[in-house]
């Protein structure tokens, strides 16, 4: 007989025994022979076929000390299967059942790393990004000093910046509109403002600063007379808060057309410097 016949063979073999163990174990009524069984398949990676064997441990172990292990088992194995809403959920009640378990502090950590890991594309709802930032702040506040503080930092400033990412898209989506069924320019202004408030430190600021002295620019365009000079000098306003905060922005010759127009239509302008 062949090498490779043999070989075959003999992976078929252990494939069946191991499909039959498998398959014994879960018709088992032995709950500490399924449990050992499940920490084997855990420590061998091999998650989804330890899941069912954790999820039932937990409700058969409830009220004893293995179902705190057995629960944060379940938890990582969800994690490790990317079920990351799942694996969120079970750390979060490990943390709610057991606060002072062995567990904790990881638990906690790892609910909100999950709810990162399930952050979606910037385009689509921000829900899960919100609860990821809020479950950071929350791990953030129990455990200052913890190892993995650095890093719940760092996740924190990525997701406030897809937020503000999202809400750049609005303040462009507004601007574009623009007198589209309502003054939109206003909408841009107000987003923008609320965005600066929100997130002070984000790297769209400058886009957001240019996008209120853009928008107040073209509502001073369409003003009705009793109104334009007073829009002029928004846009003045806001020209200079750009200007000095970037004096050679990536916008600063759109911005400075801008101020040129109203500068001409209107008298006692600050020179510029």
């Amino acid at each position: 007989m062949k090498v490779k016949n043999i070989v075959y063979i003999f992976l078929c073999a252990f494939l069946l025994s191991s499909c039959s163990e498998y398959s014994k174990m879960l018709k088992s009524h032995d709950l500490e022979a399924r449990y050992d069984y499940a920490k084997q398949l855990y420590e061998k990676k091999k998650y989804s076929k330890a899941l069912p064997f954790f999820e039932s441990s937990v409700q058969m172990y409830k009220g004893t000390a293995l179902a705190e292990e057995a629960l944060y088992l379940l938890a990582q194995c969800s994690y490790e299967t990317k079920d990351y809403y799942s694996a969120s959920q079970y750390f979060l009640t490990y943390c709610s059942t057991y606060p002072k378990g062995e567990f904790a502090e990881f638990s906690r950590y790892y609910a909100a790393y999950a709810l990162y890991m399930s952050s979606p594309d910037v385009r689509l709802d921000q829900s899960d990004t919100r609860k990821a930032i809020l479950e950071l702040n929350n791990f953030l506040e129990y455990y200052p000093q913890s190892e993995k503080k650095d890093d719940a930092l760092k996740y924190l400033y990525e997701l406030q910046e897809k937020l503000s990412q999202k809400e750049l898209l609005a303040v462009k989506l507004y601007y574009n509109l623009g007198n589209y069924m309502g003054n939109n320019y206003l909408s841009s202004i107000i987003t923008a403002q609320n965005a600066l408030r929100d997130y002070p430190y984000t790297e769209e600021r400058e886009e957001f600063m240019y996008y209120i002295v853009a928008s107040r620019y073209e509502m001073a365009l369409m003003s009705v007379p009793s109104k334009v000079q007073l829009r002029y000098r928004e846009v003045v306003d806001d020209y200079f808060s750009y200007k000095n905060e970037y004096p050679e922005g990536k916008y600063i010759k759109q911005a400075t057309r801008f101020y040129e127009y109203v500068k001409a239509r209107i008298g006692d302008m600050p020179e510029e410097e």
